[in-house]
This record gives C-alpha cells, sequence and structure tokens, in this order.
C-alpha cells in the first residue's frame, strides 16, 4: 500500500481525463494502478465536473490522499449550473483554444515543490482529445502518454478522416446521402477494418458541411498522437489484434492496457476503492432487485452518459421492451430526453411493474457482472462493451454518435456477441431482437461466443503474465527510466 505521505522523489503523473463520464472512468482506473505502483497522482477535471462530482458524492469526495489529489481547471464554456453532459463539439472547441494557459498555470504551481509539498511533475497521461497538453509536456521536456479510451477500431477510423478527405468520401455532398444508400458503401483499403462501410465509421463523417468543426477536430487530435511518447489504449491484443497492428505503422508504441476494470481487482488499497467519480448519484437498489431474480433472466438497458433520445423514442423503446415479455432493467438519466423531461407512458409502468426496474443510475460493472443478467441492450459506447465482454454478457446494439458504429459493426461481425438496431427504432424489433437475445438460438450462440471473449479477456489482465499486464509495467518502466 502506498505511503500515506507522498515521498518527494516519487514519480508524478498528471492525469487530464476529457470532460464527460465515460473518459473520466477509465482515466480514475488508471491513475489508481499507477498509484499503487508508486506514482504520486495530480487527477485534473474541469471546473465544470468538478461541481457536479460534489453534488453527487458529497462535498469531501475530492479530497483525494495526500498522494493521490484533485485540481481544477476551467472549460472556458460561459458558468452554467447544469448537471448534463455539455455539448462535445463546444466542449471541445472551448479546451482546443483556452485549454493550455491554464493547464501550465497548474503545472507550474505543482512544480513549485517547496509550496506545493509533492514530487516535480515527472509525466502528463492526458486524454487523446485533450492534445492541447501536448504542448506543456514538450516545454518541460517531461514525457506525455496519450490515453484513447475509445476502442482501437474507433481510433484507426478516426486515424483515417484524413484519406476519406483526400479520397472524397466525406464531407457528403448533400444531406440526401445520408438516406440515399451511400453509407452503405464498404472500404477495402484500411488494414484491419476489411470490408467496414461508411456508416460503420465513427459518425462525424456524416456531414455536407465542409467546415465541420468536429472532423477538423479529431484530424488534429490524431495527428498530434504521433508526436506522444506512447499510446495507451483500454483494449487487449487477441481482441483487436489486427487494428493495433494496423495502429503501430501510424503512431508511436501503441500499448493495449485493458480491460482496466480487471486490472484494477490487483490492487489492494481500500482508500483508492473510496475515490470514485460518478457524475449522477447511483441507485444500489438495482442490484436488491437483481438478488430476486433468476439465471440469465433480466436484460439490462442502458444508453450511457451522452446519448440523447426524443420523447418518441423513447416510447418505442418502452412498449418494445414491454412487448419482449422479459424482465428487464432500464436506466433512465434524467437528462436522456432532448430538452424536457424523460416521462413514461402511466400504462406502461403499470403493465411493466412486476417484471421492470426503473433507475436514473447505476454501478454498472456489479450490474453486468451479476448472475441474473442475460443481455444488455446498449448504445454502444466502449467501456460499456468491453465490460459486458468481459462479463460475458452478449449485446443489442443501438449506436448514438461518434465510433459507437464501429463499436457495433466490430462486436456484430468481428467478434460475433451483437445484433444492432435500427437507428429509427420500433417496437416491433425492439422485442423482437430482445427475445432473440434472451432466449432464441443466435442469442445462445451470442452468449457462448461472448463467453469465449470473457475468458481471453481475464487471461489478458491476469497478473503477472497477461499481455495487458506486462503493457502496463513497459509503461511504468518507460516513465520510471525518465523521471
Amino acid at each position: 500500500m502506498a505511503s500515506k505521505y507522498a515521498k518527494l522523489d516519487m514519480p508524478h503523473a498528471i492525469c487530464v481525463p476529457a470532460p464527460a463520464q465515460g473518459h473520466i472512468n477509465p482515466m480514475l482506473k488508471l491513475a489508481k494502478i499507477l498509484h499503487f505502483r508508486g506514482f504520486h497522482i495530480t487527477f485534473v477535471n474541469t471546473e465544470y465536473n468538478h461541481r457536479r462530482l460534489l453534488k453527487s458524492r458529497g462535498p469531501d469526495s475530492l479530497k483525494g490522499l495526500h498522494s493521490f489529489r484533485f485540481e481544477t481547471i476551467p472549460d472556458g464554456l460561459p458558468p452554467s449550473d447544469a448537471d448534463s453532459t455539455q455539448d462535445i463539439a463546444s466542449l471541445s472547441k472551448s479546451l482546443t483554444t483556452t485549454g493550455l494557459v491554464p493547464f501550465k498555470e497548474l503545472l507550474a504551481k505543482l512544480n513549485h515543490t517547496s509550496s506545493s509539498n509533492v514530487p516535480p511533475v515527472s509525466c502528463i497521461i492526458s486524454d487523446g482529445v485533450m492534445s492541447f497538453t501536448l504542448a506543456a509536456a514538450q516545454d518541460l521536456g517531461i514525457p506525455l502518454i496519450f490515453f484513447w479510451t475509445l476502442c482501437a477500431c474507433g481510433l484507426l477510423g478516426y486515424m483515417h478522416y484524413c484519406n476519406l478527405i483526400e479520397k472524397d468520401y466525406t464531407p457528403l455532398k448533400d444531406e440526401s446521402y445520408l438516406t440515399n444508400g451511400y453509407l452503405e458503401k464498404t472500404l477495402d483499403w484500411i488494414p484491419g477494418m476489411k470490408d467496414i462501410r461508411l456508416r460503420d465509421l465513427p459518425s462525424f463523417i456524416r456531414t455536407a458541411n465542409p467546415d465541420d468543426y468536429m472532423i477538423k477536430f479529431l484530424i488534429q487530435e490524431t495527428e498530434r498522437s504521433k508526436n506522444a511518447s506512447a499510446i495507451v489504449v483500454n483494449t487487449f491484443e487477441p481482441l483487436e489484434k489486427e487494428v493495433l497492428e494496423s495502429l503501430q505503422t501510424l503512431l508511436p508504441p501503441v500499448y493495449a492496457i485493458g480491460p482496466l476494470h480487471l486490472i484494477l481487482k490487483h490492487v489492494d488499497d481500500n482508500n483508492l476503492e473510496e475515490l470514485e467519480l460518478n457524475l449522477w448519484k447511483e441507485d444500489e437498489k438495482c442490484l436488491e432487485w437483481l438478488d430476486s431474480k433468476k439465471l440469465n433472466s433480466v436484460v439490462y438497458v442502458n444508453f450511457g452518459s451522452i446519448a440523447v433520445v426524443t420523447s418518441n423514442q423513447l416510447i418505442e423503446f418502452a412498449w418494445g421492451l414491454a412487448n419482449s415479455r422479459t424482465e428487464f432493467l432500464w436506466i433512465i438519466r434524467p437528462d436522456i430526453v432532448l430538452g424536457e423531461q424523460a416521462i413514461l407512458p402511466p400504462e406502461f409502468v403499470e403493465e411493466t411493474k412486476d417484471r421492470a426496474m426503473l433507475a436514473s443510475w447505476c454501478p454498472q460493472e456489479q450490474v453486468l457482472s451479476h448472475p441474473a443478467i442475460g443481455g444488455f441492450l446498449t448504445h454502444g459506447e466502449w467501456n460499456s462493451i468491453l465490460e459486458s465482454i468481459s462479463c460475458g454478457v452478449p449485446m443489442i446494439c443501438w449506436p448514438f454518435f461518434a465510433e459507437q458504429p464501429t463499436n457495433c459493426w466490430f462486436c456484430c461481425t468481428k467478434l460475433g456477441i451483437g445484433m444492432e438496431i435500427d437507428s429509427n427504432v420500433k417496437r416491433d424489433e425492439v422485442a423482437s431482437l430482445v427475445r432473440e437475445l434472451m432466449a432464441g438460438d443466435k442469442g445462445k450462440e451470442m452468449k457462448k461466443k461472448a463467453l469465449e471473449w470473457k475468458k481471453l479477456a481475464e487471461e489478458a489482465a491476469k497478473k503477472p503474465t497477461g499481455s495487458s499486464y506486462v503493457n502496463i509495467d513497459k509503461i511504468i518502466n518507460e516513465i520510471s527510466l525518465k523521471h
């Protein structure tokens, strides 16, 4: 266990996640692993998220430990008291243009060791989409590791955005190309992603605007990744072998270090267990409800921290779940319906009250590992997919945006553990797919494959010989040599 007091000769890692739940969680896991292995940690949230975390977790939740501290930088957006995920494009643009100065000021404060009483900063571990940190690392002459929290497939898709523009696949000629079958074109020139369709690539290419900010932003971020000391990805080698090999030809050394939540099981420190960063309050009653259910009998439904639905889509999902006659646990965030309250029909609530539980947030890893869970209806964000794989749970994917279509394609066509639901959601399709997932022949085959991937995930995270465990050792040794 790490000492209660920071030693000034400890290596000191600054961890800078992108300010969204799906980026904060894996960065926190990596930070805990590094802390347990002897690092002083400074974890940097935005002021907006820091306030939300205090509201969710309590006023003392971010006091941290002496050698694991939380700091903040502003995100540059106008002040807001909202309790929801910010607009991704606005946030990305603002941090790109305003993030470097306050970040450098924070580093200067920390490196003033006589007043900060912490070791000098020895490396920066930055989310791949927070690349303004690169200039600060170069100024200080310290290693910078970019942590891409998405799957290797998603990163490879972004790496080829430049080629998609050069080959005139994007921007689209006009909006009609979204619906005229153009996105069904298959591509055979991306090594590691043979026969991927345009619509399976990260969704920001689906624009007719030649000045679309997110395309430019992701080209900028992937280009800057080429100047990092190393790249780490929360995946494991057998899962994405071809894609990782393809990335190695485009980037500095790429290390697969996942599933991080399995590696974290080797960390034996009660103080670290109490450090959590959930932007919404978790409802522990979900687990009690699951305890009363039979093995593999419940479908878990959660569209993550960013996806929003229309009122009509919410109702179609609701009646689809009801008509499947399956027991379900459905997580409905307060801000899941765009611009209004999430209100379900009273008839639906009445009809499903004996076989459903609705909650606003939950401890997902514990839910997915519960023996009652037999399937997962997900938006297909990578953390959710990796957690599902690690628990041997097959999926129905309803991708929302960014690299989620890529994740869905990967699960359905390469791994054989998922089925895709049409973006234009209809209750009959929801009911049919849920029944197939939970009791059909295809569902049983997917369950079998999911359990095979679960075994490989556990092997990758095994101490001390698992491929991901060994890769974390390599990263630690690289930083320590330069410390």
